[in-house]
């Protein structure tokens, strides 16, 4: 099959850099927020936006591991115990489909009080079947049922996401 790319590597690296500026203006009276990738794109992508922020801004910035089987997510556990209550969070992944690892993703941090939940994704498909509308999106896609994103990825940088 042949690969639709939507983004390279320089026009992701631009849409982490203006979501980063997007999480600093909509959290500018934070002094700490937690950046909880799911694992394992997720995390890259909160990663390298956790960076970004603290280069931007004087919020400090705690990555957070969030672990679950994308296709059974009954299960969601978290790299460690933190005590999220009165905390601000950003649960990070890289392509929304349907909103079922969003939605299953957050189960661990409803069992505190956070100040305030947001979600990212840096591609977000337009067919939802669970009500997850990420807060941060880097690029939205009409797409049909039987097309699936892609990111491409290294440990250390994205270096596009494609259609198939």
């Amino acid at each position: 099959m042949e690969k639709k790319y939507i983004l390279d590597k320089d026009s992701t690296a631009r849409k982490l850099r203006r979501l980063a500026f997007e999480i600093v203006e909509r959290n500018y009276d934070e002094q700490q927020l937690f950046f909880a990738g799911i694992r394992q794109s997720g995390l890259i992508v909160a990663k390298l936006l956790a960076e970004q922020v603290m280069d931007i801004s004087n919020i400090h910035v705690e990555l957070v591991e969030v672990s679950l089987d994308k296709k059974y997510p009954v299960e969601v556990t978290l790299d460690r115990e933190i005590g999220f209550n009165n905390q601000s969070i950003l649960l990070i992944d890289d392509v929304a489909n349907s909103g079922k690892t969003m939605l299953y993703a957050l189960k661990p941090f409803l069992q505190f009080q956070p100040r305030k939940i947001q979600t990212l994704v840096l591609v977000e498909r337009t067919h939802k079947t669970f009500p997850v509308q990420p807060d941060y999106v880097g690029l939205s896609v009409a797409t049909t049922l039987e097309e699936h994103i892609y990111v491409e990825l290294t440990d250390t940088e994205i270096t596009g996401a494609y259609l198939i």
